[in-house]
């Protein structure tokens, strides 16, 4: 017996560039299982996410929010208990629910998600925030497998820095690594109850740091590897925390260097180390997407293929993936979508995407209420093929520094006070540059495209804040003993129709 409301997987890898995939025509680097996926789905070409690291960007994902409605900018911190998330709605509709791997989410002092999933599987951190502690890392104790640990910040320093920056093979056995365990608890957890629906979250470390992959996938690419192209690419017209990461780069002391190497040997070990942990990971989800096919759950089971933020790994000279808001390669991230009976095979589609549009698409796909407090767009119509177009902007934002992507733009604001009073704003022409190696945020025929980028800033922000009290453009909900009851959202907000973007009489009411 299947349930007859769709089941859900979002898989979601850590640090994954967009560019890194066959499919998305980067010949270099080998992904048959995602090539395949994306052939059997919709690829977005331009989805962004909504901050360049991995807490507040996982945050995004699961509530639906922007960072400045959330709060969250930095790593962990305490749990948002009131903020809505995926599993909450979902197991409310009765899903069962799951979440696996590199959750990386508030944690203090319960993780966010503890209470909304039937199963928690983090595979470093406990449910109470306890980090080096897991069910994953207790069972590589008792096997004798801890100091091989090769996916996270080994305390046992097996490999020697705790998140060495340099690559080499793994001593871990494959069906060791976490995101084996990982996939092994979601598959078991799927196949455990046939009748009720299921929502889970395969969370991936790979291609994130530490670059150790498996000895099979590091062989399958070779030792004099050619390096990104942009890789000494001189920052010329970059900001100053960019310039200052370039040169850092290339004063990098790489831990598993030999005598007399140079610093292109150490780099073509990361970059080789990167593109083997793509193909790793690739391998691990080709293994999800086949066990659906053989418990016959691929017919009724939405998935999506995600990644928090991009990364950098050598190109344009910078090694992991700060400053991310910088570049279109941390900022723009991979996203594929298989819909049963909704997304034509092989559609790839250019319209402008959001990592927060994830979540509210989801419910709406599988009749879930409850998100009234989302800041995301439901994808559905793009996911059917009844329109192209996508969002008019897209924006990722730091907590003073903001990007946002429009049309052929690219134009990140950087408050002048961070850099002395100096203007370091860039503007790219994504469609002319698409590696952003000409800056034209300082050139006078560009002027009039600067103006349009912060215009746009400054809509998108006043237009997606998120208030408490609409008054007066909120309609009361009643009185009690005499007090007007305002209608309220499940995060504590306002819900969306009390919004001003969403008000039937916007102008009437909130001039």
């Amino acid at each position: 017996m299947t349930s007859p409301r769709p089941n859900v997987l979002m898989i979601l890898a850590d640090q994954h560039h967009a560019g890194l995939l066959g499919c998305a025509g980067f010949a270099g680097v080998q992904t048959p299982h995602l090539d395949a996926f994306a052939a059997e789905g919709m690829r977005f070409t331009n989805a962004y996410c909504q901050n360049p690291i991995c807490t507040p960007s996982r945050v995004c994902i699961l509530s639906g929010q922007y960072c400045q409605n959330h709060g969250y900018y930095g790593l962990s911190g305490p749990a948002p208990a009131g903020l809505p998330n995926l599993f909450r709605h979902f197991k409310a509709a009765g899903y069962r629910t799951a979440a696996y791997g590199k959750l990386h989410l508030p944690e203090s002092p319960r993780n966010w998600i503890a209470d909304d999933v039937h199963e928690f599987g983090d595979a470093y951190e406990s449910i109470e925030g306890e980090r080096g502690k897991s069910e994953y890392l207790d069972g590589l104790e008792q096997l004798g497998l801890r100091d091989k640990e090769d996916s996270w910040r080994n305390l046992n320093s097996h490999y020697g820095a705790q998140l060495p920056q340099d690559a080499c093979p793994s001593a871990l056995p494959y069906e060791h690594t976490m995101e084996r365990w990982a996939a092994r608890k979601a598959m078991d957890f799927a196949a455990a109850d046939a009748g009720k629906p299921f929502c889970i979250q395969l969370a991936l470390q790979r291609p994130h740091h530490p670059l150790i992959p498996q000895r099979e996938f590091w062989d399958r690419y070779p030792a004099d590897i050619e390096l990104p192209a942009t890789i000494d690419q001189e920052p010329v017209g970059r900001p100053p925390h960019f310039q200052k990461m370039w040169r850092e780069f290339r004063k990098m002391e790489w831990e598993f260097a030999q005598p007399g190497d140079t610093f292109y040997d150490g780099a073509r070990r990361a970059w080789r180390g990167t593109l083997a942990c793509v193909t790793q990971m690739d391998d691990v989800v080709g293994r999800v997407l086949a066990f659906l096919r053989e418990h016959d759950l691929e017919k009724n089971t939405i998935v999506i293929y995600g990644s928090d933020h991009g990364a950098y790994h050598g190109i344009h000279g910078i090694s992991e993936k700060a400053p991310g808001i910088c570049s279109d390669a941390v900022c723009r991230v991979p996203m594929i979508w298989r819909v049963p009976g909704v997304t034509p095979a092989g559609a790839v589609c250019n319209g402008l995407v959001e990592n927060i549009d994830m979540a509210p698409t989801l419910a709406a796909l599988c009749g879930v209420d409850g998100f009234d407090s989302t800041d995301g767009n439901d994808l559905t119509p793009l996911l059917n093929g009844q329109i192209t177009l996508g969002k008019g902007v897209a924006v990722t934002e730091n907590p003073w520094s903001k990007a946002i992507r429009w049309e052929r733009w690219r134009y990140v604001h950087y408050p002048e006070v961070l850099f002395d009073g100096a203007d370091h704003d860039e503007l790219y022409d994504i469609e002319s540059d698409p590696d952003e190696l000409n800056n034209l945020a300082k050139d006078p025929a560009h002027r009039d495209v600067v103006c349009t980028g912060r215009g746009k800033l400054l809509d998108w922000a006043a237009l997606n804040n998120r208030l408490v009290n609409m008054h007066p453009g909120a309609k009361l909900s009643g009185e009690v003993m005499g007090k007007s009851v305002y209608p309220l959202g499940t995060d504590g907000t306002a819900p969306n129709y009390a919004q001003p973007k969403y008000g039937r009489h916007t102008q009437k009411n909130y001039l």
